[in-house]
């Protein structure tokens, strides 16, 4: 039977290890050829994960992979990615844009050189993948091959609650959702649906491994297939059916027709019902999720 995304091509940012790594697998299972652009080409002593690593399991699964070892904060790199992409495949489908940078801290405690690799990798370079791949973007369009771009950012949340002790990183990552809504709109006459996907629940990563400590992480978290699934339901939806939106990982599964009790598959460690809300996500510092309700109500 073929799949879905046979002879389509997702180039993903960040793909060496966590969500990146869990949504590029699972765009694979659907036949797409996977572009997997990342700082990590050589093995981190602390960081488990390479874009080579990721390519071999993309491979393991009878889908087509592409290694590209790409620095999202510099146009030459991501060209190279792009040119890559497109000599390797023939052109580009899907864009994820998954690379972030996070450092979270009130004012006096962050430093300008964080500010700016969270403003390069969490704005500027959303803008420069998504500028660099728009020809290849618009020319599927036409084809009628349902392009889409994806930038992991958060529903945009202005409760006074959301907005102190880490200014920084909230405006980089609702700048990543404001180019969301302003993409959506530029891009609708080309038929290129752009939406932004966040996870309900902290998910465990290398990054929030760090940011709260690796027993929390493994004892409050979902594993990242959730976010790759969610991901994958967005990416399959065709005609414009879904633009211009800021969904949660939970949110775009259930309108898919998930139950309750599938989500707890996720948990990092099985039958945990002790899982954390992330940032921006009502819940959030209160120890487990309150029960699901839909967005808005």
């Amino acid at each position: 039977m073929t799949k879905q995304l046979a002879g389509r091509t997702a180039l993903i940012t960040g793909a060496s290890r966590g969500i990146g790594r869990a949504i590029a697998l699972r765009l694979a299972t659907e036949g797409a050829n996977v572009v997997l652009a990342a700082k990590t080409s050589d093995p981190h002593p602390k960081l488990t994960g390479t874009i080579h690593s990721v390519a071999d399991e993309v491979k393991a699964l009878g889908a087509k992979a592409l290694a590209v070892q790409c620095d999202v904060r510099f146009e030459e790199s991501v060209q190279g990615a792009v040119d890559a992409a497109v000599t390797e495949f023939g052109g580009i489908d899907i864009l994820v844009n998954n690379a972030g940078a996070i450092h979270v801290a009130p004012i006096e405690f962050t430093p300008v050189k964080k500010l700016d690799l969270m403003i390069g990798v969490n704005n500027r370079a959303v803008f420069i993948v998504t500028h660099l791949a728009l020809p290849h973007l618009q020319a599927s369009g036409k084809l009628g091959r349902h392009p889409h771009v994806l930038n992991l950012s958060p529903p945009i949340r202005l409760e006074p609650k959301w907005l102190s002790g880490g200014s920084a990183y909230t405006m980089t990552k609702f700048g990543m959702t404001l180019l969301t809504l302003a993409f959506a709109e530029e891009l609708r006459d080309a038929k290129i649906a752009v939406n932004s996907l966040w996870p309900r629940s902290m998910i465990q990563t290398a990054a929030v491994d760090m940011l709260v400590g690796k027993e929390d992480s493994e004892a409050h978290s979902r594993k990242p297939e959730i976010m790759a699934d969610a991901a994958w339901e967005i990416v399959s939806t065709a005609d414009l059916k879904l633009t211009g939106r800021a969904v949660l990982d939970e949110e775009i599964l259930r309108e898919r027709g998930r139950a309750d009790a599938d989500f707890d598959a996720y948990a990092t460690v099985a039958g945990n019902q002790d899982i954390w809300a992330d940032f921006w996500v009502d819940g959030y510092g209160e120890g487990s999720l309150p029960p699901w309700k839909p967005l808005g109500k």
